[in-house]
């Protein structure tokens, strides 16, 4: 968020002062502060495991699949990488895609040491969950990499 601050404030001085131009501010607004990075033809990210429909017990093992991409940990700058995050009971239409994925969202759960899978516990009942592939910084790829949106019911 800090760099997000900078890079508008370095924005708004440079306008203030005539400096900025509409080439400065299409290359600002596509910085990996701002937006993701791009991510590859035919990049996905999907569910090994549980299915989509599937009944489950607790522990509930979430396995975590990737194509045309690599897995890397939060802060380390690769190209055609990044790390997952998932998604609990989440609609799309509650994220800001130009903006990090929530951090103190109970229903986000952040993967930035760059792991593939977790073991979870889930009270009882109905669950969404969505894979959405973040960049090193925490923000969607353009265009961003998700899941198709699965349900699963534990037991």
């Amino acid at each position: 968020m800090r760099k997000l601050a900078i890079v508008g404030l370095v924005t708004a001085v440079m306008l203030a002062s005539g400096v900025a131009s509409a080439d400065l501010l299409d290359r600002l607004k596509n910085t990996d502060f701002v937006g993701g990075l791009k991510s590859p033809p035919g990049a996905k990210v999907y569910f090994i495991s549980p299915k989509n429909g599937e009944t489950v017990k607790n522990p509930v093992l979430i396995q975590f699949g990737l194509k045309v991409m690599g897995v890397a940990p939060a802060q380390i700058r690769m190209e055609n990488t990044g790390h997952h995050h998932l998604m609990i009971n989440k609609s799309l239409l509650q994220l800001d895609l130009n903006r990090p994925l929530p951090d103190k969202d109970p229903r986000v759960k952040h993967f930035d040491k760059g792991e593939t899978e977790m073991l979870a516990k889930f009270p009882p009942g109905v669950y969404k969950l969505r894979l959405v592939f973040g960049n090193f910084n925490h923000m969607t790829h353009d265009p961003p990499v998700m899941s198709k949106e699965i349900t699963i019911e534990v037991k």
